[in-house]
């Protein structure tokens, strides 16, 4: 950026912060473009950018488009820059009239001190590197800000066409509305009105596995469930999956993330036990699946593939889940190791009836995996399946080409 009047050496790092800042937005469902992240790094050019206020408004200015982004903005601000508590943020249109009228003027004497209003861009660039990072590598520390992370995420739902029609500017002809302002005219000409069909979210199930060997991943993953069921508006279910099948969308209902946890902990009886993928799945299917809960939904396995009863049960129960669900995604967070290929039985057994096989073992990967649920295709996601991995072939039962299984 061309430096002018009034501006400043921007912080070491910040712009790179800055873009994964946004990253980190879109992901929590503020529309974060790269236009508005332009304006953010020009307005922080004249701004104190190791000043926290500074940085606060100069985002919130400039990457917030609605009224709705506001609290998602503070809450991913909240815990990508140190964790800490935004600025005290009162509706006072004229102090930040005054913070831009005074552009390239110096701070009073003593505010460099003010550790409340500082930045520390290590801090936010540690929360960068945290995206990529495994969880399993994670110490208790990190673990407390990636559930921070977690709690502003967004798992927006693929959209389906239904058949009720809402009036639109272009579309199909609406006689009934265009007749009934001609007759409101005294039939003079009026505007010709449309209609086209409404557009609802389909429902998400989430499978979390829960298992032994999934224990350093389940609580990621149930915080990264917790945030999708709690903020779509379409209902979200979500299930543990171990040695038994527990539904635990009602304590998924509570705000607070802790208390959520809390309440799942208590209802799961089999917290880092055993696997039975197959018979587990087999029981969703005749309790929940074929009543209606995965019939056109999306449904995500997030499970690293372990079985250990007969893995052709597991393959059985995946065709029919296939059947019914309009699109299946698997997320194995061991995916995302160097040199993973899907030995294990189950795993195998599993992914000829997948649509998508992703990573699921960092914030990075579940970004990855909300923009597949949200209807991404795999090379628009940037995902694939891996090496030796036998892909179902065009004409397989329930194989489409756009990777999606019906309405």
């Amino acid at each position: 950026m061309r430096e002018g009047p009034g501006t400043r050496p921007a912080a070491p790092g910040a712009v790179g912060t800055v873009v994964g800042f946004a990253r980190t937005l879109r992901a929590a469902g503020v529309p974060a473009t790269g236009h508005r992240v332009e304006s953010m790094l020009g307005a922080l050019a004249v701004l104190d950018a190791t000043r926290r206020g500074d940085v606060y408004w100069a985002g919130r200015l400039t990457l917030c488009g609605d009224h709705e982004d506001l609290d998602r903005y503070d809450r991913v601000f909240d815990a990508y820059f140190s964790g800490e508590r935004s600025p005290v943020r009162p509706a006072r249109p004229r102090a930040v009239r005054t913070l831009v009228r005074q552009v390239g003027a110096r701070p009073p004497a003593g505010d460099d001190g003010d550790e409340e209003r500082k930045v520390v861009w290590a801090s936010a660039s540690t929360a960068e590197l945290l995206r990529r990072r495994d969880f399993a590598t994670l110490d208790a520390d990190e673990r407390a800000l990636l559930a921070r992370l977690l709690d502003a995420f967004r798992l927006p739902g693929e959209s389906r066409r239904t058949r009720r029609l809402r009036p639109a500017a272009r579309g199909r002809l609406d006689r009934a509305r265009t007749v009934r302002d001609l007759l409101r005219r005294g039939g003079e000409p009026a505007r010709l009105r449309h209609r086209r069909p409404h557009r609802k979210p389909r429902r998400v199930v989430l499978l979390v596995d829960i298992s032994g060997s999934m224990s350093v991943y389940a609580s990621g993953l149930l915080r990264f469930a917790h945030a999708a069921s709690r903020r779509r508006a379409a209902g979200t279910e979500v299930f543990t999956v171990g040695t038994r099948l527990t539904r635990v969308t009602r304590e998924m209902s509570h705000r607070d993330p802790d208390t959520a946890m809390a309440a799942v902990s208590a209802a799961m009886p089999d917290w880092s036990g055993g696997t039975r993928l197959g018979s587990v799945l087999k029981e969703f299917l005749d309790g929940w699946g074929q009543r209606g809960t995965a019939r056109g939904a999306v449904v995500v396995v997030l499970s690293d593939g372990w079985e250990r009863d007969d893995v052709a049960l597991l393959g059985e129960q995946m065709a029919r889940l296939g059947r019914l669900a309009h699109r299946v995604v698997w997320a194995n967070p061991r995916k995302g190791r160097p040199g993973y290929a899907p030995l294990a039985a189950g795993m195998a057994a599993a992914l000829p009836h997948v649509d998508d096989f992703v990573e699921g073992h960092s914030l990075e990967a579940l970004e990855h995996l909300a923009r597949v649920v949200a209807g991404a295709s795999r090379r628009e996601a940037g995902g694939s399946f891996p090496a030796g991995v036998v892909v179902p072939r065009p004409g397989h039962p329930g194989h489409s080409e756009t990777g999606g299984r019906g309405a």
